[in-house]
């Protein structure tokens, strides 16, 4: 494997960690994917709409509707960096992967519709996927869609519930997975649409998390009334359009390993400023093993990003890369924000309504949350058996 930049990406990275200094929101106060607070969203809305207006964002869109296909495919990543680097807001929502699916499987009066309302942040979109009883195992959900009419004036009507719906209370269009034939096997018969989140029937409750902060919802669907036209793709192939679309968006893995390098930092920093008896804790022996161990595992996860990056571009991608990525990426990240509450020894327990929480409380936010990354995009345990059966081609589980 070999990953080299070239001067033109080089001077790349440079106009967007410029772009990024003068045009950021400010800096994220929690870990990981989290929703702001209502009072942040004109300003990351703002934000959105000049990363898309700068060309930073939906590169590889159609260039009639502002991309640039000719562009280097390593730029998305380049930019997803930068923005981690700067420790800023991310775009917020499912609107990489709502516009994947609307660009490949929509019709023209979609895109002309919802294309450019994305790019300029005019909807958040939420992704209305997972369900209670349909998480890693995605193609059990059961939200039902039934057509009624015929012609244009024809709707589906929607009844279920949704579930980890991250963003949902910001948000302004769901990309919906829906049931549409029941006798189908769980494979089939699922239809995907674009859903206008303040239609009648729609009721989102937010949900209250072990951080205290609220970050995701549940989504209840109650005879919400879908026209024909927001159907993306072909009914009963919301199967494929779905994966088609988790398979664009990739350039996201590339800001955990820089998370990571700064978390590193960070940790480095704490250990400067605790004790361990009578001396800073990073002049102990076992303090700096434990810290150096973990920094070579951050390496080892660069190198996963970049063997990943490599054999994107040259189309050689492996079924188990993505899964593999996730799972040591999650553990890591865990070890790592566990290890900075260790550090802190009893001062852990505050959190950041202490006065006396050591970084306002972050470690102990992120240690919260750091359980999340093991379960979001499928649970680790379910990765790894994806990876003995799909990648190593081991005998699958007895069902």
């Amino acid at each position: 494997m070999r990953l080299e930049s070239t001067p033109e990406l080089e001077a790349f990275r440079k106009r967007v960690r410029a772009f990024v200094t003068e045009h950021a929101p400010g800096i994220k106060a929690h870990a990981g994917v989290r929703a702001p607070e209502p009072e942040l969203m004109p300003a990351i809305r703002e934000w959105t709409a000049k990363l898309y207006e700068a060309g930073l964002l939906g590169i590889n869109w159609p260039a009639e509707f502002g991309g640039r296909p000719d562009a280097h495919p390593l730029e998305p990543f380049i930019v997803a960096e930068e923005i981690a680097r700067a420790r800023t807001w991310a775009p917020i929502g499912a609107a990489a992967l709502a516009s994947a699916a609307v660009i490949d499987f929509g019709t023209d009066e979609q895109r002309a519709r919802l294309l450019p309302r994305i790019r300029a942040c005019a909807d958040v979109w939420c992704q209305l996927f997972s369900e209670p009883g349909a998480g890693s195992d995605l193609a059990a959900l059961q939200t039902r869609a039934r057509r009624e009419g015929d012609g244009a004036d024809a709707v589906y009507v929607v009844d279920g519930q949704k579930v980890w719906t991250t963003n949902g209370q910001h948000a302004d269009m769901g990309y919906l997975l829906a049931r549409t034939d029941r006798d189908a096997p769980k494979h089939k018969g699922i239809t995907a649409f674009a859903l206008d989140m303040r239609s009648p029937g729609v009721d989102i409750r937010p949900l209250r998390e072990i951080t205290g902060t609220t970050d995701f919802n549940e989504v209840f669907l109650d005879d919400v009334r879908i026209p024909v036209a927001n159907v993306i793709g072909e009914v009963n192939d919301g199967w494929r359009v779905a994966m088609s679309s988790l398979g664009h968006e990739r350039s996201g893995v590339a800001a955990r390993g820089v998370e990571l390098f700064g978390m590193l930092d960070d940790l480095l920093h704490l250990a400067e400023g605790t004790s361990i008896g009578d001396r800073p804790a990073l002049e102990d022996s076992a303090t700096r093993q434990t810290i150096g161990e973990l920094a070579t595992r951050a390496h080892v996860n660069a190198a996963m990003i970049n063997l990943a990056q490599s054999r994107m571009l040259h189309n050689t991608e492996q079924p188990s890369d993505a899964a593999l990525g996730k799972i040591f990426f999650s553990e890591l990240n865990h070890d790592l924000v566990a290890y900075g509450m260790r550090l802190q020894g009893t001062d852990g327990l505050l959190t950041g309504a202490d006065p006396n929480a050591v970084s306002d409380g972050w470690w102990q936010d992120a240690h919260l949350y750091s359980r999340a990354y093991t379960i979001a995009g499928g649970a680790n345990e379910i990765l790894r058996t994806q990876v003995a059966e799909r990648g190593l081609g081991l005998p699958r589980e007895p069902r």
